[in-house]
């Protein structure tokens, strides 16, 4: 049996008050329905609650079955918890007969309590056994991936998902190593890394972007992100809004560009005979853009990367 005993590792909600404020839960919508599609360890959660009117409804997501330990504790009718990934949520709400809402939250990324349990094998700070899972329940595990994966896929998803220039270096001495000694641990894994990196930024360990671009792979991170986005459009009543909080490049140029694609839409040549009512007209409204402030990247440095991109969904014919 799985433990989903609640750790108590801290967690600081990055961006918490600009993200539910950027919902504008007031006057009528607070009477609607919204989704947080991390639920986490629920900061954005009960503060999305604490803003909702008796009749209004708050659906919540999230693959970590301790995040979902912790989110059974919430004793309020208008609250329900999905164990399982944002990008299920067309399924999840028309399950529980949602046919619109009228906002949804996604913070992407990883928790604080994920990182800080070495357990969980996210961090090489402290040694742990190689999972990097965020669902225990179900998958390999990072350890059993690196143990079969061929050197060009281990090349393509460090470069691709890290960024890292070094990739073909660290993927030939993962296959290296791996040949004389099963490769299981988190600060095993950041030692191979180090020995391959010949330079690295300073204050930035080697092994930081090869972390990052296993674990985003091995929780399918930006397949999910890019089919949740779409879902939560689809999802969005006229004049309901989204909220997105990213903490990497690689998630914020995906938010950036979906949400461009449907704001800027491409004007024909004026020239031609056109009526103005088939044009084509924008989907959505571009609001903010967030970044958290100097005082909270100070009490908490992990936050210093986040970005709150927020565009409200326009009726059909664009108008505001």
């Amino acid at each position: 049996m799985t433990n989903t005993a609640v750790p108590s590792f801290q967690h600081r909600t990055v961006l918490l008050d600009e993200a539910i404020d950027a919902l504008a839960i007031t006057g009528a919508r607070a009477d609607g329905t919204y989704v947080d599609g991390t639920f986490g360890r629920g900061g954005h959660s009960r503060l999305l609650l604490s803003r909702l009117g008796q009749a209004g409804r708050l659906i919540a997501f999230d693959k970590d079955p301790q995040a979902i330990a912790t989110a059974e504790q919430i004793a309020d009718p208008r609250f329900t918890i999905v164990h399982d990934s944002f990008a299920t949520m067309s399924e999840a709400l028309a399950e529980r007969g949602v046919a619109h809402v009228d906002g949804v939250l996604l913070d992407l990324g990883i928790s604080s309590p994920q990182v800080d349990d070495a357990a969980r094998g996210f961090s090489f700070k402290n040694d742990g056994p190689l999972d990097m899972r965020m669902d225990t329940t179900r998958g390999i595990s990072a350890a059993e991936w690196l143990a079969t994966e061929s050197e060009q896929t281990l090349e393509k998803v460090i470069r691709d998902y890290g960024e890292e220039r070094f990739a073909f270096q660290i993927a030939k001495a993962i296959v290296a190593r791996r040949a004389i000694e099963p490769i299981s641990g988190t600060r095993q894994l950041a030692g191979i890394v180090a020995g391959a990196v010949k330079t690295r930024e300073k204050g930035k360990d080697p092994a930081t972007r090869t972390f990052q671009a296993i674990r985003i792979f091995i929780n399918q991170e930006l397949e999910d992100l890019e089919a949740g986005l779409k879902q939560a459009y689809d999802a969005l009543a006229p004049g309901a809004i989204m909220a997105v909080i990213s903490f990497h490049s690689l998630e914020d140029r995906i938010v950036k560009r979906f949400f461009a694609e449907r704001a800027n839409v491409p004007q024909p040549d004026r020239r031609l005979p056109i009526r103005a009512a088939d044009l084509p007209q924008p989907q959505m409204k571009l609001l903010a853009k967030i970044k958290p402030s100097a005082r909270e990247v100070d009490e908490n440095p992990r936050a210093r990367s986040a970005v709150l991109r927020v565009a409200m969904r326009l009726p059909a014919g664009g108008g505001q």
